[in-house]
């Protein structure tokens, strides 16, 4: 599927984006999953909705649907019941191959455990998408890549191999891939769960500065000083939303919060 044009929504200073929405509307969402035992329903009804150019957290205590909710966002999975229509598509209505197109277009991803190719450089781990969406001309590429890797703080480091990086560098590196194409969403899984307390600060504090150029941002986490950044928590609790609404003290649903 090539998309005509971009969604308004996306062509619109952040301002504007802010006021319009809902970026992302999910209607009665269920996920079952079949297993050789039995059938295991990770979302039970989910009804939610994200305004464009806002920051939310998805919290909750593993196994509370978190990381199924985020791959449904993103594509990679589907609803066994229910709507969800993202950036002014209804993700159900289109083929695998439609579906993947439009995931490179529209939503960068970004992993707790990084996913950078081994073999690659980390300015070639960025151009690879551009390579898969065919939206940024090829004599760009490069330029673009370094543009990002400057813009999180890491140029130096295109032409290393991942492995010679450290953690938040790596994970720095996993944001400027997501952001490759220019999506107006991002979505991340835990993207401080393997960082220290330091530099997991200072990849909370580039999403924040992301969130402020207009960009939609859903992480799932158990970060408690993502409160500071964030517009709205969404609180899940065995596959069902359990809250919605600005972060308080107090109100943070974690592992080790609850019993």
């Amino acid at each position: 599927m090539h998309t005509d044009r971009l969604p308004k929504s996306e062509t619109e200073p952040p301002e504007t984006r802010r006021r319009a929405g809902p970026m992302i509307d999910l209607v009665q969402v269920v996920k079952t999953y079949a297993t050789p035992s039995r059938s295991f329903t990770a979302l039970h009804g989910v009804d939610l909705q994200i305004r464009a150019g806002e920051f939310i957290a998805v919290v909750g205590k593993s196994g509370s649907g978190k990381t199924t909710l985020l791959n449904l966002l993103a594509g990679i999975d589907r609803p066994t019941e229910g709507q969800i229509v993202v950036a002014e598509t209804d993700l159900g209505r289109l083929s695998e191959s439609d579906l993947a197109e439009w995931r490179g277009r529209r939503v960068g991803l970004v992993f707790q455990f990084f996913q950078l190719l081994p073999t690659l450089t980390v300015a070639e781990n960025l151009m690879l998408p551009m390579d898969f969406a065919g939206i940024v001309p090829v004599a760009r590429r490069r330029t673009r890549a370094l543009e990002l890797l400057d813009r999180v703080g890491i140029r130096d480091q295109a032409d290393k191999l991942p492995v010679t990086l450290s953690g938040g560098q790596q994970q720095r590196a996993a944001i400027a891939r997501a952001l490759a194409n220019d999506p107006p969403i991002l979505l991340a899984d835990e993207p401080t769960g393997n960082l220290d307390s330091a530099t997991g600060a200072a990849v909370l504090e580039l999403f924040a500065s992301l969130n402020a150029e207009g960009r939609t941002i859903v992480v799932v986490t158990h970060e408690r000083d993502i409160e500071r950044y964030i517009s709205r928590q969404v609180t899940l609790v065995d596959g069902r939303l359990a809250g919605d609404g600005a972060p308080e003290a107090g109100r943070w649903e974690t592992e080790e919060a609850r019993p």
